[in-house]
């Protein structure tokens, strides 16, 4: 049995500590955060579960194989730092740091230590990325061309992370997965409107090998609630809107088709509107798959879906995003 400790009790906590009590094959062993109130509000739940706002408690546990970190970004770091240090298996919730040079530390401590160093990349484990990425692997897309997202809504507002750092992380590491191509270099644009210095809202321009290009628009300050990504390939487009209650995603036949032989440019080119395919998602909760993930990869010794290299593969262009901010959309090189 897989015996967890999740540290932070906060915003995200809770969700990490009501699936990870709710997996036969882990026990959740303890629930650590320094503010009191918080631990207060979860024990009636959590009887069994041994409480406490010392860190140092929870290292030093023997009764603790894993640690899940679901803390403020700041802290990610060091946190799982010390974890690893201990010989614990991690979970670190996005993103993995906020230093690509602080996660490659971690990726490497992970490699010698020989623990399990996980990021919560929550949508890669949605069953309708699954059942896009399966599209997008067959070729059934075509060529992908360029991708791009949007993730907005109204609040919660942030006072020590922007955007950038609390919504893009989702979407960078979904791209990244379905584009599976180098990313080259970066620009993002925001503004701080309701907190000097946190930009509200950001909008971000991947750039990758051969050609293709990704872009996102994250803010905590809209009108709208959308989650939503489309795919833009040579051969048929699909949109993933996560708002959907069933009809989560739709493959469009649509495109350009080239006829060689015609004499003008006009007479080759004829656009293509075909038919629209709604597939079934057969839906399970995603953070209950990440969570059993997880406590599989632990008691099997198999690598994470989202592993450390790709955390730190997210942090990269998410630094270099935030350096191309501080630039006002200057183009950065991702290294």
């Amino acid at each position: 049995m897989v015996k967890v400790a999740v540290v932070g009790a906060g915003y995200w906590g809770p969700n990490l500590i009501r699936n990870f009590h709710g997996i036969g094959d882990s026990c959740l062993r303890f629930i650590c955060d320094q503010d009191k109130a918080a631990l207060d509000r979860l024990g009636p739940s959590f009887p069994e579960v041994e409480f406490t706002s010392d860190y140092g408690v929870v290292l030093n546990s023997a009764e603790v194989d894993a640690v899940v970190i679901a803390t403020q970004p700041t802290t990610h770091f060091e946190l799982a730092r010390e974890a690893l240090r201990k010989g614990k298996h991690v979970f670190v919730e996005k993103p993995l740091a906020l230093r690509a040079s602080d996660a490659e530390t971690l990726l490497s401590m992970s490699r010698e230590m020989k623990k399990i160093l996980m990021v919560g990349h929550l949508l890669r484990y949605h069953p309708a990325v699954a059942l896009l990425k399966g599209y997008v692997d067959r070729g059934e897309l075509g060529e992908i061309l360029y991708v791009y997202s949007t993730r907005v809504n109204l609040g919660k507002v942030r006072q020590d992370e922007n955007a950038l750092w609390s919504f893009a992380p989702h979407d960078v590491a979904l791209i990244l997965h379905l584009m599976e191509s180098r990313p080259t270099a970066v620009s993002a644009v925001g503004q701080s409107y309701l907190r000097e210095g946190v930009e509200d809202v950001v909008f971000v321009t991947i750039l990758f090998e051969h050609k293709r290009m990704a872009h996102a628009h994250v803010s905590w300050l809209d009108p709208h609630k959308i989650r939503k990504l489309t795919i833009v390939g040579n051969k048929k487009m699909a949109v993933f809107d996560d708002m959907e209650a069933s009809e989560k995603i739709r493959i469009y036949d649509k495109g350009v088709d080239f006829s060689p032989g015609y004499r003008s440019y006009e007479d080759a080119v004829s656009l293509r509107a075909g038919d629209i395919l709604i597939p079934q998602v057969k839906m399970r909760e995603p953070l209950r798959i990440e969570c059993e993930h997880f406590v599989e990869c632990i008691e099997k010794g198999t690598k994470p879906l989202t592993d450390a290299e790709e955390g730190v593969a997210v942090v990269r262009v998410l630094e270099a995003a935030q350096t191309s901010l501080e630039l006002s959309g200057s183009l950065v090189q991702i290294g």
